[in-house]
């Protein structure tokens, strides 16, 4: 328990992540609220390990989880439970759900990444999944003029997105992110603050 609030977003790349956690916060900021942003994977030792991977050449996949999981647990003791425990609202780019999507799509199983990481990571009052056509996801990265790297081909990202959707948790909110920015922003502030008011953080 804490007196903070979590807050994840989660999708396929070119879903709109990174542009929904900047104006999430900013939002924050105007409600007067204490705001801390991250992202997984982070710019830890381990993190940059997995960055390099997919621009080199993904690890074996036992390696790779290996090193989600640790990036995860320094991230967590570092930024997000200091955070939390001070009462911050706290928005992650990315949480363990990618790590069971993405590594799931790669054959381990979905189920059991999630109970391994549920053991020991926080668990989020909301999850915001950005949900998208990877085609339309691969327009949007040639469009921001970066290359897709081996954690964006299309029919990996296929099945990274039916994994996605095939999680079921209570906090988990699905976003149409094929829409306007400004739709998907409406939307997502919306289910925000229904959170942020249930935790008494927001009049």
């Amino acid at each position: 328990m804490h007196s903070g609030f979590l807050l994840v977003i989660e999708g396929i790349d070119g879903a709109g992540k990174s542009t929904l956690q900047r104006r999430l916060a900013d939002w924050c900021r105007q409600q007067r609220l204490s705001v801390v942003t991250s992202r997984e994977p982070t710019d830890g030792p381990y993190g940059r390990a997995l960055r390099d991977s997919a621009r080199t050449g993904r690890l074996a996949i036992e390696e790779e989880l290996e090193l989600f999981l640790k990036d995860r647990r320094q991230h967590i003791q570092t930024v997000v439970q200091p955070a939390l425990t001070l009462g911050d609202v706290v928005i992650l780019d990315r949480y363990y759900f990618s790590t069971a999507a993405y590594q799931g799509a790669r054959g381990l199983d979905p189920l059991q990444i999630l109970r391994a990481n549920e053991a020991f990571a926080p668990t989020p009052d909301l999850v915001l999944l950005l949900d998208i056509d990877p085609t339309r996801g691969h327009a949007r990265i040639g469009q921001r003029s970066d290359t897709p790297d081996d954690f964006e081909g299309a029919e990996y990202l296929a099945e990274v997105r039916r994994i996605f959707l095939s999680l079921e948790r209570p906090y988990i909110q699905r976003i149409d992110a094929a829409r306007d920015a400004e739709l998907v922003c409406g939307d997502a502030i919306a289910c925000f603050t229904e959170g942020l008011r249930a935790r008494r953080m927001l009049a």
